[in-house]
């Protein structure tokens, strides 16, 4: 048989030339058939078991066909591609989409949140000035115990540590815009304001996040500019209700006594992996988050708390806040 099934195969058989090796050594014996009746008697045998072998294979797979359509079909859906079911087609949840999404809706009615309306038990955890030394650490503590954050880092930063973001990214967290170098925005000029927003978009995007959404100003400095910058760049300023000042190390149980006085619905504690020694930060962290969760709050990034609970409208730009 040729290594690819044909139907013809026994035709082919017949009609190919004798070989040299099926002629006997010498002639046949008087009275004895002619070769040319043996070989058609053969052939005639051989498409008879043929037919035969057909007409049982027809017969096998109409009863496996028959047995099949009384199973449960197995979905060919590969994993997340969209499912039917009777109560129609289910589509996988994109986080980033949605978060990405909320983040355009609060920007068509305000250029700021500086917390959520309460709704819900919600807790957004941001943390600024890295990526830096301790950013590990700091990471290590949320995925230990499965929590997403929003951290902002500085552009420059990204230069030695650029690991800690691409992990960032990984893990699901949102990185968001702290300027290239930390400056007072609110000294500036239109120009060196622009630069300093621009070039961490970039380095992000480099690293393999979508283009930034969130900014936060550092010290809290903007101005009239900053504004209009922001809202030619598409960001969304991200303020805070809480601020911890763990970037004044006070110690772990300060820091730890800040962050639950501060936890309330639609909160947004600031927090530091960068600028400094963070040690007593990573080692209040998980008791951070192990005391708001026994109080029901659900931690979650930036733009997670504006799917559930955006701000109102109307809020005045608040003045410009101390912080770090």
């Amino acid at each position: 048989m040729s290594p690819r099934w044909k139907w013809d195969f026994e035709d082919e058989q017949a009609a190919a030339p004798p070989r040299a090796a099926d002629h006997p050594p010498s002639a046949p014996a008087l009275g004895a058939p002619s070769r040319g009746r043996v070989s058609l008697a053969h052939v005639r045998r051989r498409r008879t078991a043929a037919a035969l072998l057909l007409l049982v294979l027809v017969v096998v797979l109409a009863v496996a066909l028959s047995g099949s359509s009384h199973r449960t079909p197995k979905s060919s859906a590969s994993p997340g591609t969209a499912r039917t079911g009777a109560a129609g087609p289910v589509t996988p949840r994109d986080p980033e989409a949605e978060g990405n999404a909320a983040v355009s809706r609060v920007l068509a009615y305000t250029p700021f949140v500086r917390e959520g309306t309460g709704r819900v038990r919600d807790i957004a955890l941001s943390f600024d000035d890295g990526p830096g030394p301790y950013t590990p650490e700091i990471l290590d503590v949320l995925e230990r115990l499965h929590v997403q954050a929003t951290f902002f880092a500085i552009g420059k930063m990204e230069r030695y540590f650029s690991a800690s973001t691409v992990r960032e990214l990984h893990d699901g967290d949102v990185v968001g815009d702290h300027t290239q170098s930390h400056p007072m925005l609110a000294l500036l000029s239109a120009h060196d304001q622009r630069e300093q927003l621009f070039e961490p978009l970039v380095r992000i995007e480099v690293l393999g996040g979508d283009r930034p959404k969130l900014f936060r100003p550092p010290y809290g400095s903007y101005n009239a500019t900053t504004m209009r910058e922001l809202h030619a760049l598409h960001l969304l300023m991200v303020l805070w209700s809480a601020d911890t000042q763990d970037y004044l190390q006070p110690g772990v149980s300060t820091i730890v006594q800040r962050a639950l006085a501060g936890a309330q619905p639609g909160a947004i504690l600031l927090m530091h992996d960068g600028g400094g020694n963070r040690a007593q930060t990573v080692a209040a962290l998980p008791q951070i988050i192990t005391r708001l969760r026994a109080r029901g709050y659900r931690l979650v990034t930036v733009p997670e708390l504006l799917i559930k609970d955006p701000p109102p409208a109307g809020l005045p730009l608040p003045p410009q806040l101390s912080g770090d």
